[in-house]
């Protein structure tokens, strides 16, 4: 993955034949659903159309932004398999590119420089407050109105630097999801696009970024809409050709309301630690907002020979958990069983359980999946085979009674004789006591299963004896039968 960067001013470069989008989150925490569903999308679109991915990291929030985000920023990005082309490019790397940009803009006299105070600028909102006015910088650092003020710079403190936006006419766009779409230029004021302190604002950073890193599609959540006019004013008073905006509704929860952790998991870590497999999570953040038909079931190679924004819904998308848990369990069902041995492993160690003696993962793994809805839940169905198999309390008095004791004593006796300890042969044996005792198989089953598990319920008893392995399954039968 490049990390280089051209920082050489110059024309955007929009009718270039190279596609790049890029994704930039800001590390002041985990990578949530919202994000990578941005991510996503914008991964796709580049690998759709034979294009480049760039990673951005917007970390001027200096308050907020840990190098611990950013490494769980980037393992969520890798884990859900979404690779980049360069990156990740630091934006408080760059702070020297940001000042000469604005510096070439007030050269132009497309910026300022304003002394206003906070006092001053509190004050001056609650007057417009007071006179039903809609709060915002009136201006009174434009060069033309500060001269005729008579406002005199003041040594004793450095300026932000201002954007001088037209206040006049509109600016507009066609975005590439929600069609046209235009904003009054007065509606908008002079954005501060440099702090004092030499670190630029979000609409300022972004769009220098976007020029040097020649992004030609911007695709990101619809919270973004209101910045997109500013950003549009800065890039045409460099003389920059814009790129294509594509804002993607956001995603509410059940309750209709934008999710949130009160909606449970919005993390990509914490449904990683949840048990739930990437590719399950992709193709259902995929299927969040846009679509392909009726397709629910698709592979990442997929998503991108199918993805176009014009697919993308303008509405907000609903999340629902029941179904990624429905995907996660066909992805389940489908994957390898080696690979789900090594996860379960994982859980199960984090669990505190012992897996010797036991039987090898994989053939468990490969009896219990069909049933699982997550890596954890598979985990917990494990134990079955790595426990003592003693029955909770009660459960052998309800279970092995007087009627039921003889056949299974006959069992014993049968599966003492197999020749060879598999599935067909302890089915036979099953059947044959069966037969001989009149029993029905639940009759039967029901206290083999608690004899020798513990459990009044687990897979085919034939499937869970065959992994347990003869002696154990003796072992405990002998236990249990000849404690009286």
């Amino acid at each position: 993955m490049a990390t280089a960067l051209d920082v050489q001013y110059g024309p955007f470069p929009g009718t270039q034949s190279m596609i790049r989008t890029r994704f930039a989150p800001s590390p002041t925490g985990y990578l949530h659903i919202g994000g990578a569903r941005t991510a996503l999308f914008s991964w796709a679109y580049a690998r759709r159309h034979g294009g480049q991915f760039v990673l951005r990291i917007e970390d001027t929030d200096l308050e907020r932004s840990t190098q611990a985000s950013v490494d769980a920023i980037l393992d969520s990005m890798r884990w859900l398999g979404i690779d980049w082309d360069e990156g990740p490019h630091f934006q408080m790397q760059r702070l020297g590119r940001y000042r000469e940009v604005a510096d070439r803009l007030i050269a132009a006299g497309h910026a300022y420089p304003c002394w206003a105070t906070r006092e001053e600028l509190d004050a001056m909102r609650e007057d417009q407050r007071a006179r039903g006015v809609k709060p915002r910088y009136d201006g009174r650092w434009r060069p033309e109105r500060a001269k005729a003020a008579g406002l005199v710079p003041p040594a004793d403190r450095a300026p932000v630097i201002r954007f001088l936006t037209p206040e006049e006419g509109q600016v507009g766009w066609d975005d590439l999801v929600k069609g046209p779409i235009s904003f009054p230029n007065i509606e908008l004021d002079d954005l501060v696009i440099l702090r004092a302190d030499g670190v630029p604002t979000y609409n300022f950073g972004v769009v220098v970024d976007d020029l040097d890193m020649r992004i030609t599609h911007v695709i990101r959540g619809d919270d973004h809409v209101n910045n997109t006019p500013r950003q549009i004013h800065i890039l045409r008073a460099l003389g920059a050709a814009l790129p294509r905006y594509g804002h993607v509704p956001m995603i509410l929860g059940a309750d209709g309301e934008r999710l949130s952790k009160r909606h449970g998991a919005v993390s990509v870590t914490q449904y990683r630690d949840d048990g739930y497999l990437p590719e399950a999570l992709v193709n259902y953040l995929a299927r969040l907002g846009w679509s392909h038909g009726d397709d629910e079931i698709f592979s990442m190679q997929q998503l991108v020979e199918w993805f176009e924004l014009g697919h993308v819904s303008r509405s907000a998308a609903q999340f629902n958990p029941e179904k990624l848990s429905w995907l996660n369990q066909h992805y389940l069902k489908q994957a390898d069983d080696a690979r789900l041995a090594a996860l379960v492993r994982t859980e199960l160690e984090r669990m505190g359980v012992a897996l010797s003696p036991g039987p090898e993962l994989e053939p468990v793994v490969a009896l219990l999946k069909d049933r699982a809805t997550s890596i954890v839940h598979l985990a917990e169905a494990a134990t079955l085979f790595y426990g003592d198999g003693l029955p909770e309390p009660g459960a052998l008095q309800q279970h092995l009674t007087d009627a039921v004791r003889p056949a299974l004593r006959m069992l014993k006796a049968r599966l003492t004789e197999i020749a060879a300890w598999d599935k067909s042969s302890i089915s036979a044996a099953v059947k044959s006591v069966l037969a001989s005792s009149g029993l029905k198989m639940p009759q039967l089953a029901m206290p083999l299963r608690v004899l020798v598990t513990g459990r009044a319920q687990t897979p085919s008893i034939d499937a869970v004896l065959e992994l347990l392995g003869r002696e154990t399954v003796l072992a405990r039968l002998t236990h249990h039968l000849d404690a009286d």
